[in-house]
């Protein structure tokens, strides 16, 4: 308990590093999330190919990677900005491609009739993908995007090794003060897990509300 009590600020600050990096990070996702499964389901064979490339070059590239190419990549085009906010766009970019293919799943489950109904009706593919597609395929995917927000969460621990205040580099300076590892690690994996139980609670409560009953 002495390691919690007696570094509860440099746990603090690291917890809420992790936050700022969650937050931040799944609001980038979530947006080009959509962006790019619009992308993937526009009549526009351009469209389709850019959400195409975007989707399978992040899948199959290695996080870690990632960031290297974001963090020692983009200050060499003149790109400068904090740590922080690398990490947030190589996060985000990364776990975008795994919401879109969540939400292009759920689009896939909404009968063509709805989308030929709204185009009847004189609406572009814009509205009817914002009023009526995406509206229906959301209720579908609440829990999948749960799953990878939860996963982001996660990942987030890799920044610590490029200079970035989030909760796992606090074992760094606790094992150099010479602190058991063990409750070191115990209560990084505390920290981690009221962050993901919180995604998960917060999600459960929009699947209540608008999931689709199972």
């Amino acid at each position: 308990m002495d390691v919690l009590t007696d570094n509860f600020s440099l746990y603090g600050k690291g917890f809420l590093g992790t936050v700022e990096l969650t937050v931040y990070a799944s609001l980038l996702a979530l947006a080009l999330g959509f962006l790019m499964a619009s992308f993937r389901v526009a009549p526009v064979g351009s469209l389709r190919a850019l959400g195409t490339v975007w989707v399978t070059v992040l899948r199959n590239t290695p996080l870690t990677l990632l960031f290297f190419a974001v963090l020692l990549g983009l200050p060499r085009f003149g790109l400068v900005l904090p740590f922080q906010l690398f990490a947030v766009i190589a996060l985000g970019c990364y776990t975008s491609a795994f919401i879109c293919e969540a939400l292009r799943s759920g689009i896939n489950t909404v009968p063509l009739g709805q989308g030929e109904a709204a185009r009847s009706l004189g609406m572009t593919f814009g509205q009817t993908l914002g009023a009526v597609v995406l509206p229906q395929a959301f209720r579908t995917v609440i829990p999948p995007i749960g799953s990878t927000l939860i996963a982001l969460a996660k990942n987030s621990a890799i920044a610590g090794a490029f200079s970035v205040t989030e909760l796992l580099g606090t074992y760094k300076t606790l094992n150099e003060l010479g602190y058991s590892i063990i409750w070191t690690f115990l209560w990084i994996a505390v920290g981690y897990l009221i962050i993901t139980l919180t995604i998960s609670a917060l999600f459960n409560v929009l699947e209540k509300h608008w999931g689709v009953a199972r």
